[in-house]
């Protein structure tokens, strides 16, 4: 039997490759996004009107924090699961809005979390963070590193989400997995984010901001290698767990862009900017338990993700079309 999922910013970068995932093997899925204007709204109709295509897919636009709009949501439609993606993202808009973070990623959370509750939906995956580590040297970062210094708002409130969870599943028993992603890319990307950002700019040879001296590392993860581990945290989810999902590789910074160049074939033009408040110097995921436990493994290698993500963005991503 089909099941029915509502993802949680289904109109989303990963939200839309979810659901499409989650549809092209037969389940049904209610997409709820509220379409807000973070970045271009038209792409993220773009994105719904691509999984329209799809049979067993309806589309609701309403808000995550309100909680009698999501008890009638949850009483209109079978809800078997739920994956919650819909947050506000980004670190450093978070510096500037940490009331408008709190009160989307940590109160909606709670909402979710009670409709699932006062539904008695008992399968739920929470997408958090790899800036729940904070700053720190040492790695790769496993999940029971202490996270109780974050340094940003944004990664406060997906810590929060973490803690609010834990708290649901010991009191009401739903069986939650949190999960930790590592700085995704891939087709789709939002516009604003790091790869799609340089990719645009080397592209049409403007000069691309490289914060620090380029010495930053980050752990990138292909969009396809998430939507895997996702959908395995949805179909295995059982107790309260927190997994990393990353590629379990860095790049440094300076190396990604040069990385982007050469696969555009373009020169590369550097416009050192200082390293931002909010950023981390490093992040690399442990991914041993969730190999273990949902059977993860990453497969895309960056310099593969790197090409397969120019491929799309030459020959769709900036025209907002898949």
């Amino acid at each position: 039997m089909s099941r029915s999922i509502l993802v949680t910013g289904g109109a989303g970068f990963i939200g839309s490759h979810v659901c499409e995932h989650l549809l092209q093997r037969g389940d049904e899925v209610i997409s709820l996004d509220n379409l807000d204007d973070y970045y271009d709204p038209a792409i993220k109709k773009a994105h719904l009107q691509h999984l329209a295509g799809f049979p067993g897919f309806t589309s609701v636009e309403g808000d995550i924090r309100d909680g009698d709009f999501l008890g009638q949501l949850a009483g209109n439609y079978r809800i078997d699961g739920i994956i919650h993606l819909a947050a506000r993202a980004g670190v450093r808009p978070s510096i500037q809005q940490p009331g408008l973070y709190v009160d989307v990623n940590l109160n909606g959370t709670t909402q979710l979390l009670e409709m699932a509750r006062n539904h008695s939906i008992d399968h739920f995956v929470f997408a958090s963070s790899s800036s729940v580590y904070g700053d720190r040297n040492e790695v790769p970062f496993h999940e029971e590193d202490p996270v109780d210094k974050p340094v940003s708002p944004y990664a406060a409130t997906k810590k929060a989400g973490e803690v609010i969870c834990h708290a649901f599943h010991h009191l009401h028993g739903i069986n939650i997995f949190c999960l930790r992603y590592f700085t995704v890319y891939g087709p789709r990307q939002r516009p604003e984010m790091a790869i799609h950002r340089f990719t645009s700019l080397i592209q049409s040879g403007q000069p691309v901001p490289m914060f620090g001296d380029g010495s930053m590392e980050r752990d990138f993860t292909y969009i396809d290698d998430i939507v895997r581990g996702t959908v395995a945290a949805l179909d295995r989810v059982n107790g309260f767990e927190i997994l990393n999902l990353g590629n379990h590789r860095s790049i440094r910074l300076d190396a990604l862009i040069e990385l982007i160049g050469q696969s555009c074939g373009k020169d590369v033009i550097i416009d050192r900017q200082p390293a931002p408040p909010g950023d981390v110097s490093k992040t690399c995921a442990s991914v041993d338990k969730a190999a273990k436990l949902i059977g993860y493994s990453p497969e895309t290698s960056i310099e593969d993700g790197i090409e397969k993500f120019i491929t799309w963005y030459n020959t769709s991503g900036n025209a907002h079309q898949h």
